[in-house]
């Protein structure tokens, strides 16, 4: 990963100066902010995607002359976290943007960033210590509305399964504490298996063959999956249950569970397997992918002498089957339209997020969550 980001940043560079890159001088390197990324779990498209619209942000031209961005990746390891979040300190960080492992973990570390001057600025999952500022969409509210609409879809009565994200972040955990409030209110709704999913559709696919092995389709009346609603849906299909007879399912932004949500008769290019419009009965919505580079703008806000507040508080983007819109070329003109599913032809990986969107981003789009390139 670290010649693919030294890839894009020295070409950047390179256009910027019109000339060859040679090593900026040490005075040169001291006048740009020195911004550093820390990242924890990386094991799905969504956290590829967040951390590519954050290298690209710094790559535009409005920001490219101005900061020195540095990226580490801890894994689902607090304790690698702070000892990273403690080496940035010392290298001279001025700010760092952080998808942290755990809310309460990394607090120490911070405090004591925060302390010496260091902006530190938390995207989708959140950091408690006072002193942390931080972008996300309201998770709690994510895992009640989604829970809502299952519940109106079963018609207040059946059996759940639900697939969990990634253990101690507060996206899962919120999550989970929104959709068990909606359930408990609902005495005919039983949650008959619960797992956890990490977000990916291929752990999904595990965890649900082995629930899948204790019982059958028949004795399942829907699915809440924070990810594998794509992955639910074809391997109903492959089960040979048509598509008329899909369990409704709410959770992520997948691109393949979108392109699923269309209506059977729908014409898509690059369509192949279950990668094709079936009129599944779908809740989409995710963290949207740009809050990491949403975060990272604010961080310069704040470098710069702006005031930022401490927590932002971005819309969840919500598509169900009555306004799935599919972008032709996901220019975008086409997003800001409205449009919130891509072509196959276009993103031929049905795990791919498609929550990139968002006027407060417009540095950034759908080449900078695929290949980390901004916008012109």
């Amino acid at each position: 990963m670290k010649s693919i980001i030294r890839k894009f940043a020295l070409g950047a560079m390179a256009a910027a100066a019109g000339m060859a890159l040679m090593a900026p001088s040490a005075q040169a390197a001291d006048e740009k902010f020195k911004i550093f990324l820390s990242m924890s779990y990386i094991g799905n498209d969504w956290q590829a995607e967040a951390a590519n619209m954050l290298k690209a942000m710094a790559l535009h031209k409005d920001y490219a002359d101005k900061v020195d961005l540095q990226v580490q990746v801890a894994g689902p390891n607090a304790q690698k976290q702070i000892q990273q979040i403690n080496s940035m300190v010392q290298a001279g960080a001025d700010a760092i943007v952080v998808y942290p492992i755990s809310p309460t973990a990394l607090n120490n570390a911070v405090k004591n960033a925060c302390a010496k001057g260091v902006v530190v600025i938390a995207y989708d999952s959140i950091i408690s210590e006072p002193c942390a500022y931080n972008v996300h969409i309201d998770q709690k509210q994510w895992g009640i509305k989604s829970a809502e609409w299952l519940v109106e879809k079963l018609g207040g009565k059946g059996k759940v399964v639900m697939v969990n994200g990634v253990p101690g972040t507060t996206v899962d955990t919120l999550r989970i504490e929104g959709a068990k409030e909606v359930f408990s209110k609902h005495p005919e709704i039983e949650i008959v298996a619960e797992a956890n999913g990490m977000w990916s559709q291929a752990v999904a696919r595990t965890e649900l063959s082995k629930i899948l092995g204790t019982r059958s389709w028949d004795e399942i009346d829907g699915l809440w999956m924070q990810a594998g609603c794509y992955t639910a849906n074809s391997m109903q299909s492959e089960a040979g249950i048509p598509d008329d007879k899909l369990k409704p399912c709410a959770g992520e932004a997948s691109n393949g569970g979108r392109i699923q949500m269309l209506p059977v008769d729908t014409e898509v290019e690059g369509a192949n397997g279950t990668y094709r419009p079936m009129g599944a009965p779908r809740w989409s919505s995710g963290s949207q992918n740009f809050t990491g580079a949403l975060a990272f703008k604010l961080a310069v806000d704040k470098l710069e002498g702006k005031d930022i507040p401490q927590l932002t508080d971005v819309p969840q983007n919500i598509v169900t089957n009555e306004n799935v819109k599919l972008c032709q070329e996901g220019s975008w003109a086409e997003m800001k339209a409205g449009c919130n599913v891509f072509q196959p032809a276009i993103i031929p990986n049905p795990g791919w997020f498609a929550s990139i969107y968002s006027d407060l981003t417009p540095e950034v789009g759908l080449n900078a969550a695929l290949v980390a390139q901004p916008e012109e």
